[in-house]
């Protein structure tokens, strides 16, 4: 993974990450190899069958089955027979169930939901420093990164969800949003924006 570049020069660094929409400890994790390593972090999964695996396989870890959004609400979370897949958006969700014969609609949910900023106050421990955030919210992205108080948690890293190609970026509001924030494009992978804070090394 790309995030992992930064810091081998680190070898005994322990850090804090937070992980919104983790999915799973291990299948499609971008903070695994670190928990490795001895990190700890906060992990937010909607999904009460996944959050039972990271509290068994997470256990250094915060652990929290809600979802994030602009404010303090329950929204309907819509479950694949692909987990993956699963997420708050009606539209998405829709045009996803059936578009093949693999992929269909399981259930939906309700989940507690609140913005990042209020997770973060409650759960992060004090004057700790996030190295990186990673969200995978599955059409919720942008919404999540408008929940977080951008003065008091200013991740060096982030990661975020973003299908344009480069020479598109201008058009993202993710993009441009974490650059008004102060954040630079540190690198890019098919469907996912490395962003680092403009003030670190």
């Amino acid at each position: 993974m790309l995030i992992r570049s930064f810091y081998e020069t680190r070898k005994h660094y322990k850090g804090y990450f937070v992980d919104v929409g983790a999915h799973h400890p291990y299948r499609f994790s971008n903070t695994m190899f670190f928990y490795k390593q001895g990190w700890r972090g906060i992990n937010i999964e909607p999904s009460p069958d996944a959050m039972k695996w990271f509290r068994w396989f997470r256990r250094r870890d915060v652990n929290l089955n809600i979802g994030i959004s602009a404010s303090p609400q329950e929204l309907t979370y819509y479950c694949f027979n692909e987990p993956a897949l699963n997420g708050f958006s009606k539209e998405i969700s829709e045009k996803r169930d059936g578009l093949n014969q693999k992929y269909h609609l399981v259930n939906s949910i309700p989940v507690p939901t609140l913005p990042l900023a209020e997770v973060l106050d409650k759960h992060l421990p004090k004057g700790q420093e996030i190295d990186f955030l990673s969200i995978d919210a599955e059409g919720f992205d942008f919404i999540v990164l408008q929940s977080n108080d951008w003065e008091r948690y200013r991740p060096i890293f982030v990661l975020v969800e973003e299908e344009l190609s480069i020479k598109d970026l201008s058009q993202s509001a993710v993009y441009r949003f974490l650059n008004e924030k102060g954040y630079e494009l540190a690198g890019k992978t098919k469907r996912t924006l490395v962003f680092k804070r403009a003030d670190t090394l």
